[in-house]
């Protein structure tokens, strides 16, 4: 029954929540020791929350996603977990969030409760909405980088923030795009609100979004706010990588109709890990 309970809680989803940490590393604080350690109780208190949200979720979909090829083998789904132990897992993992959050501060909880409220509302009504419930499983992400910055108490810049709305609103556009494809003539049965879309607008939406991701980015590491910020001007040579990784992100999408988890394309594709790792190392030498 545990195996299962940890299953339903999808641990390995728990990578989304790394971006908590955008605001630590760009505030230039990664190697400040206590506000690394406020930064990784926020990412497991915020683990907490999400696992608890997709016990629920599941819980509601249990139907649907027993026509779904791969959520029926979840758990709530196949029937080894029964509704009362969901729900009692459920608000186990949600106090337990929600008590700890207040170490690290009001912005951080009501930012919690924020969250909850959305994903609640995305779960029992706003699915069934078009391009809301888009907006909502955006909203996650951007929730996400701002909860990073409400746990160590630093400003983030708009063009960061911009940036992340961008790309939230890119990836959930890919995941909707995915689910249309893996599903084909039963997306409709599996969620009623795909009968709403087609591959045609789901493309255009793309289409849209994608220039503002890459646009907004080079904003970002071109204003003078950023350069005054950081003292330099090195920033621009992320550029690449960011372009190197939508673009990857893209071919996955169209060529391998991948594109329904992102978390797990990150770490499973080789070549968009890589782009990520030398990202990474790339932002660490400018700025520290």
């Amino acid at each position: 029954m545990i195996k299962e309970v940890i299953e339903s809680a999808r641990p390995f989803q728990w990578t989304k929540n790394l971006l908590i940490f955008v605001a630590l590393i760009f505030s230039k604080n990664f190697f400040n020791l206590p506000l690394f350690l406020k930064t990784l109780l926020a990412f497991f208190l915020f683990s907490f929350i999400t696992s608890s949200i997709y016990i629920i979720n599941d819980l509601f979909d249990r139907k649907e996603d027993r026509l779904h090829p791969k959520k029926r083998l979840r758990p709530i789904a196949r029937g080894a977990i029964s509704p009362v132990i969901a729900i009692i897992a459920a608000f186990i993992f949600c106090f337990s969030g929600l008590f700890f959050s207040f170490f690290l501060g009001i912005n951080f909880f009501l930012l919690l409760i924020v969250y909850i409220m959305i994903q609640l509302a995305y779960i029992i009504f706003i699915k069934h909405i078009i391009i809301l419930d888009i907006l909502a499983i955006a909203s996650g992400f951007f929730i996400r980088v701002l909860a990073g910055a409400f746990a160590i108490n630093v400003p983030v810049s708009s063009w960061l923030i911009l940036c992340t709305i961008m790309l939230s609103l890119f990836i959930s556009i890919g995941k909707r795009r995915h689910e249309m494809i893996l599903l084909k003539e039963e997306a409709k049965n599996h969620r009623p609100i795909l009968q709403e879309y087609n591959i045609s607008l789901l493309d255009q939406m793309i289409a849209v979004v994608t220039p503002g991701v890459i646009i907004t980015y080079m904003l970002y590491t071109t204003s003078s706010e950023t350069i005054s910020k950081f003292g330099t001007k090195n920033l621009v040579f992320t550029i690449p990588f960011v372009l190197y990784g939508i673009f990857r992100y893209l071919y996955l999408i169209y060529s391998k109709e991948e594109g329904g988890s992102p978390e797990m394309i990150i770490f499973t594709d080789k070549p968009m890990l890589f782009n990520l790792l030398f990202y990474t190392i790339t932002i660490g030498v400018i700025l520290y």
